[in-house]
């Protein structure tokens, strides 16, 4: 196991939120190989990739707001109350072919990859089995690059597992709409993608996913609380529901 960690964001991600992740998992004793990689680190293989992707023209500068409000009152949006869901960014918002190849930089305005319309991406999850999601009806044009000059979390992590040798990546079952967007860039930068498995998420007593907005408790708080590692791991293999203590 590696571990990477995904600091991209500059309002969001921040030195001392780091060094926290690092010193929980060390106690709830999570080992991995070699030093941490960070992302924010790499700009410039996000750049390379951006770059082979803008020359083959399979990504395009939007000046159209990504709002969620307008994408789901433009036509064919899909409704997203369902857990995963999402609109889709219309056809008709799409930039037409060529445009943004002679940008010398990604800066300043939102790159989206234009998917096939209509193919299906097919992959075998070791969880869930055989796995069929459909471009331009399950998910839309995506952004692989922001408005605020940041990479999205698609790109980085495409690029991140090719560079790390992924072969296996286990996360939750939220991201396996995910897996379809990036499946697609493993393919246009020409790398084989790793094996999937996607995990159900850890809820609270209510059924919902944890989250700092539901007021989810940090492993942090757990450990200022009292409980030991043992009782945490408990916690998140079901052994007991996950209540505010």
């Amino acid at each position: 196991m590696v571990l990477r960690i995904e600091d991209l964001d500059p309002l969001r991600c921040r030195a001392e939120y780091a060094a926290r992740a690092l010193d929980d998992l060390a106690w709830l004793g999570v080992r991995w190989i070699g030093e941490p990689t960070w992302q924010s680190r790499r700009r410039a293989h996000y750049v390379t990739a951006w770059e082979r992707l803008r020359d083959a023209g399979l990504v395009y500068p939007s000046t159209v707001s990504r709002r969620r409000r307008e994408l789901r009152d433009a036509a064919h949006a899909p409704h997203d109350d369902e857990e995963g869901a999402e609109p889709l960014f219309p056809v008709a918002w799409r930039a037409v072919d060529g445009a943004g190849r002679d940008a010398p930089s990604p800066a300043g305005v939102t790159w989206r990859f234009r998917v096939p319309d209509g193919e299906t991406i097919t992959f075998t999850d070791a969880m869930r089995g055989e796995q069929r999601f459909t471009a331009g009806t399950d998910f839309g044009d995506f952004v692989i690059w922001r408005a605020d000059d940041v990479p999205a979390y698609e790109l980085a992590v495409v690029v991140d597992d090719a560079a790390q040798r992924i072969t296996e990546v286990v996360r939750g079952e939220d991201l396996l709409r995910s897996t379809a967007r990036q499946l697609l860039l493993h393919r246009a930068l020409g790398q084989a993608p790793p094996a999937w498995c996607h995990l159900p998420l850890v809820r609270d007593a209510s059924g919902r996913r944890l989250a700092k907005r539901h007021g989810a408790l940090s492993i942090r708080t757990l450990r200022e609380r009292g409980l030991s590692r043992d009782e945490v791991l408990a916690l998140a293999d079901g052994e007991r529901p996950i209540v505010p203590l």
